[in-house]
Parts: C-alpha cells; sequence; structure tokens
C-alpha cells in the first residue's frame, strides 16, 4: 500500500474535494481489511465475478455502498462489509476508487467470439425491436460511462455484468433503475453475453463522472 502515500484523490468530472491524509489513512485501512481480496488495491478486480471499481461513477459507487449497508441491496459479503461504514468513510472509498486509471479486455483472436462482440454491439447500440428492448447507450452512453446516477460498464468484467443481468431477470437483484428488471426479462441468454462482452472491451478513456 505503499504507492498510496501521499497520493491526492479528485474525480475528474465533479471534481470533489480532495481526500484528506486523515481521510486516505482510514481509506487504506479498510481496503486492506475488507477490499483488497475481492476488488483489488485499485478497483481492479482480477477475479471476474467481482465488479472492477477503478474509474466507477462516484455518486453511483456511494449509493451502491449505502444500499448494502441498509441491506436493501443484497449481498451477504457486502452486507457484511458494509455494514459498519460511516457515510465519511462512503464518501472516501467511492472518491479514492473512482480516480483510479479505468481498464478494459482484449477481445480474443476467435472467430466465435467476434461474432459474438457484434451481437453485443448491435444490442448494445440499437436494442433489439423484436423483444421490445430499448438501446442500452440510451441510458448507459455510446461510450457506456453511465452518469452519477448510473453505473460505468466500459471496461467491467463480462462474467459480472452477465451475473447481474440475470439478477435483474429473476428479481434477484431489485435495487436501482425498474427499467433494467423489466429489460432484462426479455434479455436471451445470447444477448447477454454479446452485451457483456462488447462492453468489457470498450477503450478505457477517461475517468469517472
Amino acid at each position: 500500500m505503499a504507492a498510496l502515500a501521499g497520493l491526492v484523490i479528485m474525480t475528474n468530472a465533479a471534481m470533489a474535494a480532495p481526500l484528506t491524509e486523515k481521510q486516505l489513512e482510514r481509506v487504506r485501512e479498510i481496503i486492506d481489511e475488507a477490499c483488497v481480496f475481492c476488488h483489488g488495491e485499485k478497483g481492479e478486480a482480477s477475479n471476474p465475478i467481482y465488479p472492477r471499481l477503478a474509474a466507477q461513477n462516484r455518486e453511483y459507487m456511494a449509493r451502491q455502498l449505502r444500499l448494502f449497508r441498509s441491506g436493501e441491496r443484497k449481498s451477504d459479503i457486502m452486507n457484511e462489509q458494509a455494514g459498519d461504514l460511516t457515510d465519511e468513510e462512503i464518501e472516501a472509498l467511492a472518491t479514492y476508487f473512482a480516480a483510479q486509471p479505468p481498464l478494459g479486455h482484449k477481445l480474443a483472436e476467435d472467430e466465435w467470439e467476434r461474432q459474438l462482440w457484434e451481437v453485443g454491439r448491435y444490442v448494445y447500440r440499437y436494442g433489439d425491436p423484436f423483444e421490445n428492448i430499448p438501446p442500452c447507450m440510451t441510458c448507459h452512453g455510446k461510450d457506456a460511462r453511465g452518469s452519477k446516477t448510473l453505473p460505468r460498464l466500459a471496461g467491467q468484467h463480462r462474467k459480472y455484468i452477465v451475473n447481474q443481468l440475470q439478477a435483474f431477470k429473476t428479481g434477484k437483484r431489485q435495487t436501482d433503475n425498474a427499467m433494467m428488471r423489466s429489460i432484462a426479462k426479455n434479455l436471451s441468454r445470447l444477448a447477454m453475453e454479446g452485451v457483456a462482452l462488447y462492453l468489457s472491451t470498450l477503450e478505457p478513456e477517461g475517468g469517472s463522472r
């Protein structure tokens, strides 16, 4: 964690106040105790079942932590980890991870995967009119960087995205936008996998909002 010493953290769009040394020290402690095992020191999340937090939108991330803390968003691990976080700690963690450099995945040199990527690109940009699915980019943006209230999806792990779409489809995930539950109900597994693959490979330019 020495690389964090003296680091000045700011979001690039919202321009939140930089973390003080005291806040940064507390962030360092929380990451060492709870975050690093799943999400990595800088939010890189090497295991694809966990979300990448690097460059995630700060306000969205803070809201998710509050939902985990209250138990409104269900996760045995995250409900426990976030249970004792204060509002200040949540804001500091969100500010830290939002300022980390965004990451992406490379598309494999495989014809099957390239065709799946094209399916995902089409659904993300144009939707599926046969299933009454609107374009994903209508809400998440052409570059999939989201907004203050919607998550950055560019560079996110493919498996994590599929898992969340399935959670919306089955009703397991009840928080956030009701539209996602409605859309996910009509998404085929092929569309889910394609969109997730496409999003995972988007150019990781720019930080969070």
